[in-house]
């Protein structure tokens, strides 16, 4: 019998893939865009990509209204909650992300429960474990929402999923509703379409052009794409995913410096290893909202234990050298 979903955030970097990977799977896919204006994008990106649509409808939903949720849950098997607000820059007040991210996972949440939908799969992400700026991090972790200078963006991803996990507890208690959740860390990888707009790949594409003369001291669990939608399908019908949370990146922490010496190795001359010191970047927060994003990032070092994810869907890690090649080709495409 063939599954309905509901994909929030279809047209986005990761819920295209999603979209792409249910579609060719053989699942009915209803996409939620926040404006049916979206509708004929989607397909004709999809279409683009080789994707049969002739399953997939297109919903109206916004993470900030009730309208509409019931409705596009009614009858699916499962829902996949993509959707949730991103910024680079850090916006003038925080709850700008953090209420929309919040109440848009406990509308697909109740959205859920109400429609008696079997699983939710919740698209976390790494930054909800950051527990420590270096060592570790894994599915045990949780971010401190209430650390110095702890971004917006983080905060929300945090608080999102922590409110899902305490309606799973309080008010889906005695239902069966479950719930997985899975957390990519940053995430790279060809788009389905042309949209490149994202932060991850809006940095491959300054790096590339050169407009990035020096790149922060970050490192983190970084993967491709691919690998995190293909995991989004799995977690809706593996039964040991249940009540799970799973981080999506290779292990090792990558640097953005790191990322920038692979692309130069690969033979493009735009890209620069040169670090911005710590105290520049704090200078420049007073004045750029981007800047101002990644002061509590400064000093990240951080690798990701994938075991649970590697054990639990018998995955490998799709090598980040093709992934961040593959994404360098695609881009250069685009730019010319």
């Amino acid at each position: 019998m063939t599954k309905t979903v509901l994909l929030t955030g279809v047209s986005g970097f990761i819920g295209l893939h999603c979209a792409k990977v249910l579609l060719n799977q053989g699942y009915i896919v209803r996409g939620s865009v926040r404006s049916k204006r979206k509708e004929q994008q989607v397909r004709d990106t999809l279409t683009a990509a080789n994707v049969d649509v002739s399953n997939l409808t297109i919903v109206e939903l916004d993470l900030a209204s009730d309208k509409g949720w019931d409705e596009a849950a009614a009858g699916a098997d499962y829902i996949m909650h993509v959707a949730s607000p991103f910024v680079s820059a850090a916006p003038k007040h925080e709850d700008e992300i953090i209420v929309p991210a919040v109440q848009g996972t406990l509308r697909a949440m109740r959205a859920a429960k109400n429609a008696g939908v079997k699983r939710v799969v919740l698209t976390s992400s790494a930054g909800a474990m950051f527990s420590k700026l270096t060592g570790e991090i894994g599915p045990k972790d949780w971010t401190d929402t209430n650390a110095p200078k702890m971004s917006a963006y983080l905060k929300s991803k945090t608080l999102a999923e922590r409110a899902a996990w305490d309606f799973m507890k309080n008010e889906a208690a005695g239902t069966d509703l479950e719930l997985t959740v899975i957390a990519p860390g940053a995430t790279f990888g060809p788009p389905v379409g042309d949209d490149i707009s994202g932060e991850a790949l809006s940095t491959i594409d300054r790096m590339l052009r050169g407009k990035m003369p020096m790149v922060p001291k970050v490192a983190m669990p970084m993967g491709d794409v691919r690998d995190v939608a293909a995991l989004h399908v799995k977690a809706l019908e593996t039964p040991e995913a249940a009540g799970q949370r799973f981080l999506v990146a290779d292990t090792p922490a990558r640097s953005f410096q790191s990322v920038a010496q692979m692309l130069k190795d690969g033979g493009y001359s735009g890209p620069s290893t040169r670090l911005a010191p710590s105290f520049l970047m704090r200078i420049m927060a007073i004045f750029d909202s981007e800047a101002r994003g990644m002061v509590g990032w400064l000093g990240l070092n951080l690798s990701g234990d994938n075991s649970a994810t590697r054990r639990t869907f018998g995955w490998t890690p799709m090598p980040f050298r093709k992934t961040l090649s593959e994404t360098a080709v695609k881009i250069s495409a685009l730019q010319t």
